[in-house]
């Protein structure tokens, strides 16, 4: 069965399921902006602590370790569409709670741990769904023109358009930006919830068999595939850059948008979910240890340790990475091949 909402010319049509998609994507990654934004200045007004406020941070990475298989072995056992608008509306329902308990003054460390932690527990479902879901809304020739667009809007919306809110929110109230966050958690829910989609054809499932089975099934299916497996191992290696430089942002975003379309593209549609999970809990396997150690570093020695110990391994890598450079190969000739889908201008 054919992809709906696609037009002819191998590019995403606007009209119809993806633009509709891409709208839930733009407004729910501005709430969160707005969210992660004011997140940390409530943890500074609740502890001076540097741990504490990094352990913040390593909750809403932990659970990507502790379910991320397991989030990708449900999103391909159910529907993609209804499992991503019902979390939507649940994280909607938290994330007002939180800005209730806020505009109360009952906020506290434990709590916004409880809601870091919590969010990315549905988001483990919730991203690898959306990446499942995408083949059944445009053709297989559009995929990589669909999420350069949708990961272009995603970038716009959390960086040039919430950028200008982020002072003025907190100004009308503490609570304001996790409530903004609520609502577009909830508008979101709707336009997905209002998609049209066929479901995927997917095999029966064997008898007895159990969500573990099944992510071996597809761990096996993404070791199988060596392409795969090496961008799962760079993935590892080479995880999105958190410094504020244009060209690294947009190299990742090239490199991301190759990434997803390549498991998209090459992994059996019964099991996408699950090589998604896959990769992003790979990607994402240092993050807590890391938020940790930055914020042991910060406590000890000064809140300037953090960025001095992230070079250091950086450092190393561009080390390694020197006597590898194949002579008279050129490197702009290397990123054009990749760039097989760039973000429409």
């Amino acid at each position: 069965m054919g992809a709906v909402g696609t037009a002819s010319s191998g590019t995403p049509a606007w009209r119809g399921g993806f633009g509709r998609l891409w709208t839930a994507a733009v407004v729910s990654r501005f709430g969160d902006a707005l969210r992660t934004s004011a997140l940390p200045l409530l943890a500074v007004r609740l502890t001076g602590q540097p741990l504490v406020i990094a352990s913040v941070t390593a909750c809403g990475y932990l659970p990507w370790l502790l379910f991320g298989l397991f989030g990708g072995a449900v999103a391909d056992r159910v529907g993609q569409r209804r499992a991503m608008w019902l979390v939507d509306t649940v994280r909607g329902l938290l994330v007002a709670g939180f800005a209730l308990a806020v505009g109360l003054g009952c906020a506290s460390i434990p709590l916004l741990i409880a809601l870091a932690f919590s969010l990315t527990a549905l988001q483990t479902l919730f991203d690898n769904a959306s990446t499942a879901l995408l083949p059944s809304l445009v053709t297989r020739e559009a995929l990589g023109g669909a999420n350069a667009r949708l990961m272009t809007g995603q970038q716009s919306a959390g960086g040039l358009l919430a950028g200008p809110f982020v002072p003025l929110l907190p100004a009308s109230g503490a609570f304001m930006p996790f409530a903004a966050d609520a609502g577009t958690y909830l508008v979101a829910a709707a336009l997905v919830a209002s998609l049209r989609v066929r479901p995927p054809e997917r095999e029966p499932r064997p008898a007895g068999s159990t969500l573990r089975t099944e992510i071996g099934a597809g761990l096996r299916a993404l070791w199988r595939d060596r392409v795969l497996t090496c961008s799962a191992g760079v993935a590892i290696r080479a995880p999105m850059p958190m410094w504020h430089s244009s060209v690294a942002t947009r190299t990742a975003r090239v490199w991301n948008v190759n990434r997803v379309t390549l498991m998209q593209q090459r992994g059996p549609g019964s099991m996408v979910g699950r090589i998604a999970s896959a990769f992003r809990t790979s990607s994402t396997s240092g993050a807590p240890l890391g938020a940790f150690l930055g914020g042991a570093a910060a406590g000890l020695y000064g809140l300037n340790a953090p960025a001095l110990l992230a070079a250091v391994p950086f450092a190393s890598a561009v080390v390694v990475l020197i006597p590898g450079r194949e002579p008279g190969v050129s490197a702009v000739a290397r990123a054009d091949s990749v760039s097989t889908a760039r973000p429409a201008r």
